[in-house]
């Protein structure tokens, strides 16, 4: 085993083959596209962002500024990228999907110990330091080579896109810049709505067409990506409460916060394409098309790319892998990213770092890293590797799985933002401790055997 074999090229992959190759590994990245595309990818670029271009909020003291920041530290590729592709969007962070897809294949494709294949992988290498990272959309020739060694039906949630749109075809005599509560300034454009209006377009979403799922598949929203019309669906108010809640907003021409706001995120640096922050959907385009219109400000808006639905695969983790990323089972088997049940960019991204530590000081006969259990990076590792198996769902990054703060602590900080803060403080601190024992190879060892 003198080489480590990465097979996918979105986030998770090309961050596992970036962490191993940058150890001194020899790193074999295989990319099935452009010669067998997906049904969401439109290019061959790694690291092709899909869906939203929003990595989610980067504010201090939430837990996923906490994700990024243990990233940002231990030196990720993709978080340098999105650092050099950024757009405006308030507290998120957000990046021009095309140049951070560019600047990551560069990337890739310079570094002197990654070969980059653009080859279909149909099966699994038995001998080889492998980490699959192939993520949601994985090939149905890997799927069933991947259910044929974890020993389980595959698991699957259907995920939906935002539709984009023109900037210059929103009317700007209806549409204002602002952020809620001026965190971003003007970072977004918002459409406003009266009660009758929004009303109106409540209706006409719950009754238009949408594109109908395959045979003999059960129907397995996430939570929280769940489409606009489904959510529309569970209650007239559910979206004012949801993606068009208008609270921290002030109309200029009213000087008023509207009843209801439909947001509009920059997708460029060209500033020429806004995403319909929240819109994920799975209407039918004609339909898309007539409902998006019914908002203010839309009438004549030109949609650069509707919305779409497609199908997420995952393993059930925590039945086949351990902290390490590994497989219990097949020590030399990694799995990365969305296909181990995280959900989110930053999330995935995390686990393909993690897994591309470990295979490389797997080659090297060194012990497997476990991150420290205060981190965000540690929490989810310890999710995908020891949640409840029966009804494993996948899930971003939040406080509730962060270990808590103790109880003379959390009596000492009354405040939740206050107490989330200090969580944020404290599981830093840990990771900040543990990169620098890995970096002198002091310490206490940072590994634990497969269980």
């Amino acid at each position: 085993m003198e080489e480590i074999i990465v097979i996918g090229g979105g986030l998770a992959g090309v961050e596992a083959a970036w962490q191993a190759a940058n150890t001194g590994a020899r790193v074999r990245l295989y990319e099935m596209r452009p010669r067998k595309q997906t049904p969401a990818h439109r290019t061959d670029r790694l690291a092709e962002i899909v869906c939203s271009n929003s990595l989610k909020s980067d504010e201090p003291g939430t837990a996923s500024y906490l994700l990024k920041e243990e990233l940002r530290r231990a030196g990720s590729l993709v978080l340098e990228a999105a650092a050099a592709t950024r757009v405006p969007a308030g507290a998120a962070l957000a990046v021009d999907r095309k140049q951070f897809a560019d600047f990551i294949t560069a990337k890739i494709e310079s570094h002197p110990q990654i070969e980059l294949v653009r080859e279909e992988i149909k099966s699994i290498p038995a001998d080889a330091i492998t980490v699959i990272a192939t993520g949601p959309l994985t090939s149905d020739d890997l799927t069933f080579a991947i259910m044929k060694l974890t020993g389980d039906d595959q698991l699957y949630f259907y995920d939906a896109i935002a539709p984009i749109v023109a900037a210059d075809s929103i009317d700007g005599r209806v549409a204002f810049r602002a952020a809620r509560y001026g965190k971003g300034g003007d970072d977004y454009l918002n459409c406003p709505l009266n009660q009758d209006e929004y009303a109106e377009f409540h209706q006409a979403l719950t009754e238009a067409q949408s594109v109908p799922l395959q045979r003999f598949e059960e129907t397995r929203w996430f939570e929280a990506c769940l489409p606009i019309e489904e959510l529309a669906r569970r209650g007239i108010d559910t979206l004012r409460y949801g993606p068009m809640k208008p609270v921290g907003l002030v109309d200029p021409r009213t000087g008023r916060e509207p009843y209801a706001a439909v947001q509009l995120r920059q997708e460029n640096l060209m500033a020429d394409a806004y995403s319909i922050v929240g819109f994920q959907n799975h209407l039918r385009y004609g339909e898309q098309g007539r409902v998006l219109r019914m908002i203010p400000g839309m009438s004549q808006a030109e949609f650069l790319q509707f919305g779409q639905i497609h199908r997420n695969t995952y393993i059930n983790a925590p039945r086949v892998l351990a902290a390490t990323m590994q497989m219990r089972r097949h020590p030399n088997i990694f799995f990365a990213g969305q296909i181990t049940g995280v959900e989110g960019y930053v999330e995935s991204v995390a686990m393909g770092w993690l897994a591309g530590r470990n295979s490389a000081r797997l080659l090297s006969g060194q012990e497997l890293l476990v991150a420290p259990p205060r981190s965000a990076t540690g929490a989810l590792a310890r999710y995908v590797s020891a949640a409840e198996t029966k009804n494993y769902q996948p899930v971003n990054i939040t406080f509730a799985l962060l270990e808590p703060i103790s109880a003379e602590q959390a009596r000492s900080v009354r405040r939740k933002r206050d107490r989330h803060s200090l969580q944020v403080r404290l599981a830093l601190e840990e990771w900040d401790d543990w990169l620098k024992i890995q970096q002198t190879g002091f310490g206490r060892p940072l590994a634990v055997a497969i269980r």
